[in-house]
C-alpha cells in the first residue's frame, strides 16, 4: 500500500531522533532506507548482540523490530506528534546466525490515534537472506 506523509521533512527528522537514541547508537543499528510508511533497519551482529548459544538475542531482536516499526510509523505523522508502542508482539521463526540482521518495517493501517505495523526480520545466512522473524506493532499517537 502507498502513503503519503503528513510531514515533507520525514526523511531528516527520522534521521536526527536515531541520533537522539543513545541505546541504538550503542547497539550499532542504522537505518538503510526511510520511505513514506517504510522502514529498513540493519544491524551487523557483534559478540555484544548474542545470547549464551552464540545466537542473536531475542531482546536486540524485539528492540530493532520495534523501533523500525515506530519509525515507519512516524514517516507518516504530522511534524509535532509522537509515536510510542502500546502494544508489540515478535514471533521467531528461526535461530539468527553471527552476521547480519535486516528488518523490513511498514504501517499496515494508519488511524487517527493508532497505526498498525508489521516487520520481517531477515538474516543473512548461506550466502541468501533468510526469514527468521514476524512481527506487529500497535503505535499509539502522541498528540500536543
Amino acid at each position: 500500500m502507498q502513503f503519503i506523509s503528513q510531514n515533507a521533512n520525514f526523511q531528516e527528522l527520522i534521521s536526527e531522533k536515531l541520533k537522539e537514541q543513545h541505546f541504538m547508537k550503542h547497539n550499532h543499528f542504522v537505518l538503510s532506507d526511510i520511505q513514506e510508511g517504510k522502514v529498513i533497519s540493519q544491524l551487523l551482529i557483534e559478540q555484544i548482540h548474542l545470547q549464551q548459544d552464540g545466537i542473536l538475542h531475542g531482546g536486540v531482536i524485539s528492540t530493532l523490530c520495534d523501533v523500525t516499526m515506530g519509525f515507519a510509523a512516524f514517516s507518516l505523522v504530522e511534524k509535532g506528534v509522537k509515536v510510542v508502542t502500546s502494544n508489540l508482539s515478535v514471533n521467531f521463526l528461526k535461530p539468527n546466525q553471527p552476521s547480519i540482521f535486516r528488518v523490513e518495517g511498514s504501517v499496515v493501517k494508519p488511524g487517527r490515534n493508532l497505526f498498525f505495523c508489521e516487520a520481517i526480520g531477515l538474516n543473512y545466512q548461506d550466502d541468501q537472506w533468510v526469514e527468521t522473524v514476524r512481527a506487529s506493532s500497535t503505535m499509539s499517537l502522541i498528540k500536543k
